[in-house]
């Protein structure tokens, strides 16, 4: 029997980001993602439905189309409960859904001049905050990127060119990917 327990164990441990999703986040995170869940199930009923999205967004005074509000129930795997909600903002926050948008915005946060990164601060801010990078793990990230070795400056536009399909300027990612 105990060989069992350590296989579950060890199931656990493997399924950790799927089976586990309370993990992902703090209790605070945990607590507020509570509270707009119950903000949006406004009939209490545990399951947030069509209903219950159009009367958020009549409170807010907002039109929405039935469209818009199948889409917003198709994005979930089958009814809304608070686990199903928990586990489509772990994926979204895991980086597996992030629009370009949000990931060029991430970089043009770093620049100190528009297109300009200082590759110093870029490197001292992934290795002090968030996922930790290495030394090595930056050393091999910044190979990647188009960098003036003579300043110190990556050319952010290049890097969100490359990491996101709409951010170049018109006809670049083609000629990239050609």
């Amino acid at each position: 029997m105990p060989a069992s327990k350590g296989s579950r164990s060890s199931s656990k441990k493997a399924k950790k980001g799927g089976s586990n999703v309370f993990d992902m986040f703090t209790q605070k995170q945990v607590a507020e993602f509570k509270e707009g869940f119950q903000v949006m199930d406004r009939d209490r009923d545990g399951v947030i439905s069509k209903e219950d999205l159009r009367g958020v967004y009549d409170e807010i005074g907002r039109l929405i189309t039935d469209k818009d509000l199948d889409d917003m129930l198709a994005d979930a795997p089958g009814p809304i409960n608070f686990t199903t909600l928990l586990h489509m903002f772990a994926e979204r926050s895991s980086g597996e859904s992030d629009d370009d948008d949000v990931v060029a915005a991430s970089f043009r946060a770093f620049e100190k001049e528009p297109g300009q990164i200082d590759s110093e601060q870029f490197r001292t801010m992934l290795m002090a905050f968030g996922d930790k990078f290495t030394s090595a793990e930056v050393d091999d990230a910044f190979e990647q990127m188009d960098l003036d070795e003579d300043t110190g400056i990556i050319d952010a536009d290049a890097l969100i060119g490359m990491l996101c399909a709409g951010s170049g300027k018109e006809g670049e990612g083609e000629e990239a990917t050609a």
